[in-house]
């Protein structure tokens, strides 16, 4: 079990780490990320993790425990993480590069940004956790969802950064910190579910809500801010279609 609990915890410290790093390397890198081709992969993700949401997540913690252990979970997982969201809002996408006249500024906006990040990583982390303990593919299926989500809270963070004139190496530092509370997260997911079914049935419904909340007030509301048209749809059809496809696959 030991083995498996630190296999969790690396998983979910790469997934945070990679995400919004990667975030913050594309910044860097590329100075701007077409906002089409953000749009779709934020609505591809979001289709898949629907997916995740209502054939992986809520059916398993449903099979291990009870109603009221699954439902309890995902009420609380939905209220922590709009908790988080209220108190520690961690994505600005109005972020322009106006120029350096107020470098403290936007150094203190990027680092709150961070550190609201870091506050929303700990619980999503525990959603991969739980997930790692009903499944290995559904943990990583969360895994891989959740480092995509985290991409554009990293350009954000380094938009922010980039704006104030911070060295690259000190941007990508800040960007990767971001996602290591995540790591903390899979361990606490991974140590509550294996306690009992019980506690694993909370600990999927927990996940399920996170990422119910995460979908429908992050990344769909984004992905058609990002895009005109119907680009965005796209996507997240195109995410749906895919994560029947994988969740048949992996099961």
């Amino acid at each position: 079990m030991v083995p498996y609990i630190l296999f969790i915890t690396l998983a979910g410290l790469l997934s945070g780490v990679l995400g919004t790093g990667g975030g913050g390397l594309a910044v860097i890198l590329l100075d701007k990320m077409w906002d089409d081709i953000l749009g779709v992969l934020l609505g591809f993700s979001a289709g898949i993790m629907t997916v995740v949401i209502f054939l992986d997540l809520i059916p398993e913690a449903l099979e291990y425990g009870s109603l009221v252990s699954a439902f309890g979970g995902l009420l609380l997982g939905v209220l922590l993480i709009a908790l988080l969201d209220i108190n520690f809002p961690h994505q600005h996408f109005s972020l322009h590069r106006e120029g350096r006249s107020d470098r403290g500024k936007y150094i203190k906006t990027g680092l709150l940004l961070s550190i609201g990040i870091a506050l929303h990583n700990i619980p999503e982390g525990v959603a991969i956790g739980a997930g790692f303990m009903a499944s290995r593919s559904t943990g990583l299926s969360l895994a891989v969802l959740i480092a995509l989500h985290n991409v554009p809270e990293g350009m954000a963070v380094a938009t922010a950064l980039g704006i104030a004139g911070l060295k690259s190496h000190y941007i990508l530092l800040i960007t990767i910190l971001a996602g290591v509370p995540m790591g903390l997260g899979a361990l606490v997911g991974g140590l509550l579910g294996g306690v009992s079914d019980n506690f694993l049935s909370a600990a999927l419904g927990f996940a399920g809500g996170a990422m119910l909340y995460i979908v429908y007030d992050e990344l769909i509301p984004d992905s058609h801010r990002k895009t005109e048209g119907h680009t965005a749809i796209i996507g997240i059809i195109a995410g749906v279609m895919v994560g029947i496809i994988l969740i048949h696959i992996l099961h």
